[in-house]
C-alpha cells in the first residue's frame, strides 16, 4: 500500500517514518509538513521526497500516516478521508468533540478504514498482558499511573506546544483510556479531579461494574517519572509489564499492518475512528468537569 507521512515532529522522526520507510509491503511515498525545512530534512533522511503541497501528497497515496498535533490532524485527516484514503491516526484523534465526530463522519461518509495508534495495544508483551486479563477473570477494579517530565532538559517533546497547553489528560489521557477499556471493558463515565500543574485523577466506571483510576501528569518531578499499572480482583493483582525497550518500530509496524488488512477486509479495527471519538468524548467531558472546579 503506498502511504505518505503528514508530520516532522519527533514521532514522524524517531517512530512513524522509520518503521513505513522497512516495512515490506508499503511504499512510502513522501512526507508534507507545515515547516518545509523540517519536512526537507526528514524526507532526505527517509529517502523520500518532500512534497510543498499537502493535497499533493494526498492524491499520490491510498493511506495517510499522521503525526501533527491533534488540533491540525482532524482537519487534514477529513481531508485525506474525503479523498477516499485510509487513516493511521494519532491518539487523541481531537481535542474538540466537535471535531472528532465531523472527522468521523467524512470516514463513514467515504468508508475508508481507520487505525487510531494507541500505542500498547500493538505491543506484543502488552497485548499478552491484555490476553491473560481476559482470560482470567473476575477483576473488580485496576489502576494505572503516568507520570513524565515534559520539562527537563533533553526531552524529544519538550517543544511540543499542543503537550504544554493541554497537558496531561489530552497526551497521557488516551493511553488510559485505551488501556483501562481493553482490560476491564468499555468506561461508561468518568469522574475527574485535578491537582497542581497538570496533575489529574480519573475515576473509570466500567459496564461490567469495575471501577479502575488514572492518576497522570506530565509536569512531575524527574525523580517521580514512571509508569505502573494493574487490574486486581478474584485471582489478586495482575501488574501490566513495561514497555520492551526498542518496542515502538514494531508496534507502529504493526499498526500498519492492521490498516492495511482491514483496509482489504472492510471491516472496521476496533480501535478505528469510532472509538477514537469515544475517547475525545471521555476526555472532553473530564475537562469540563475540571473547568467547573468539580
Amino acid at each position: 500500500m503506498r502511504f505518505g507521512l503528514i508530520g516532522t515532529g519527533p514521532w514522524a522522526d524517531k517512530v512513524h517514518g522509520p518503521a513505513l520507510a522497512r516495512l515490506d509491503g508499503v511504499d512510502l511515498v513522501g512526507l508534507w509538513g507545515r515547516s518545509p525545512e523540517r519536512a526537507s530534512m526528514l524526507a532526505s533522511k527517509l529517502g523520500v521526497p518532500a512534497y510543498p503541497d499537502v493535497d499533493a501528497l494526498i492524491a499520490d497515496v491510498e493511506a495517510v500516516a499522521f503525526a501533527v498535533p491533534p488540533g491540525v490532524q482532524a482537519e487534514l485527516a477529513a481531508r485525506a478521508a474525503r479523498a477516499g484514503r485510509h487513516l493511521l491516526l494519532e491518539k487523541p484523534v481531537a481535542t474538540d468533540p466537535d471535531r472528532a465526530r465531523s472527522l468521523r463522519d467524512a470516514v463513514d461518509g467515504s468508508g475508508v478504514s481507520s487505525v487510531v495508534f494507541f500505542t500498547d495495544r500493538f505491543i506484543g508483551s502488552q497485548q499478552a498482558w491484555f490476553a491473560e486479563v481476559q482470560r482470567t477473570g473476575g477483576w473488580r477494579g485496576g489502576w494505572l499511573r503516568w507520570f513524565s517530565a515534559l520539562h527537563t532538559d533533553g526531552n524529544p517533546f519538550g517543544a511540543s506546544q499542543w503537550r504544554q497547553e493541554q497537558g496531561a489528560l489530552w497526551d497521557i489521557g488516551p493511553h488510559a483510556v485505551s488501556t483501562l477499556s481493553a482490560a476491564l471493558g468499555p468506561i461508561e463515565s468518568v469522574r475527574a479531579s485535578g491537582g497542581p500543574a497538570d496533575l489529574v485523577i480519573l475515576t473509570f466506571a466500567h459496564a461490567g461494574g469495575a471501577t479502575s483510576t488514572a492518576t497522570l501528569s506530565v509536569f512531575a518531578p524527574p525523580a517521580a517519572a514512571g509508569f505502573d499499572a494493574a487490574v486486581w480482583g478474584d485471582a489478586g493483582v495482575l501488574p501490566m509489564p513495561p514497555r520492551p525497550e526498542g518496542a515502538l518500530h514494531d508496534a507502529f509496524g504493526e499498526a500498519v499492518r492492521e490498516l492495511v488488512a482491514a483496509a482489504a477486509s472492510g471491516a472496521p479495527h476496533p480501535l478505528g475512528i469510532d472509538f477514537g471519538v469515544q475517547v475525545v468524548e471521555l476526555l472532553a467531558d473530564a475537562a469540563g468537569q475540571l473547568a467547573d472546579g468539580c
